[in-house]
């Protein structure tokens, strides 16, 4: 018989490191750029949990877990703008994480050149091979299941315009492996880079 750890989550894991990141993962980087619409300040920060939600209209989401500029500035512009990280901007994606005051621009800190958007007023990171212009679509504290509220915050956003380096389209399909994708691992500095592909087809 299988031997298994069991724990249940509010009486601790029981472990060195918490098993749920690491479980849940690899996952893509929420790179999210923002524009703060009283200062005109721009902000950009990668968000461990991000992820794809629905197909038509596309919706991303990420969650922040306190109210942090990001939040702060897709409530006031209702804007946002998702850039693809991959690893050679590995680094100046690690930089733009740094905890600074609201009046610090993330690309400035990280050497990051922008580029402009053409649906939404925030800039995208120029040398990303992809971006996501996004309009805020909902903002929702997350609550645990007995129904209070957590420090945590998920904005969802449609995707009102797509960037794709013309590169990456190899006869009209985008070519996954070639972008280069880190993915966010389970540890404090654990990324990966995209693995082997296998393909399987639905049944029916």
């Amino acid at each position: 018989m299988t031997d298994f750890h069991f724990y249940e989550p509010r009486s601790g894991h029981g472990l060195p490191h918490d098993p749920f990141n690491a479980i849940v993962g690899p996952r893509p980087i929420g790179w999210i750029a923002t524009r703060d619409p009283a200062s005109g300040v721009l902000n950009l920060a990668p968000y461990s949990f991000f992820n794809g939600f629905n197909y038509t209209p596309p919706i991303v989401g990420f969650a922040s877990i306190g109210e942090k500029d990001t939040l702060r500035n897709c409530r006031a512009s209702g804007e946002f703008v998702w850039n693809l990280a991959t690893r050679e901007l590995a680094e100046p994606m690690n930089q733009s994480c740094a905890a600074v005051p609201p009046e610090v621009d993330e690309f400035a800190l990280a050497g990051l050149a922008t580029a402009p958007s053409r649906v939404v007023s925030v800039p995208r990171v120029a040398a990303s091979p992809v971006s996501f212009e996004c309009r805020v679509s909902q903002i929702i504290r997350l609550q645990g299941a007995a129904g209070e509220e957590i420090n945590t915050w998920l904005t969802l956003g449609e995707v009102v315009g797509v960037h794709i380096d013309r590169r990456l389209l190899v006869e009209g399909r985008y070519d996954t492996a070639a972008a280069q994708p880190i993915l966010r691992g389970g540890g404090p500095a654990d990324y990966f880079e995209l693995g082997e592909r296998f393909l399987m087809r639905r049944p029916g």
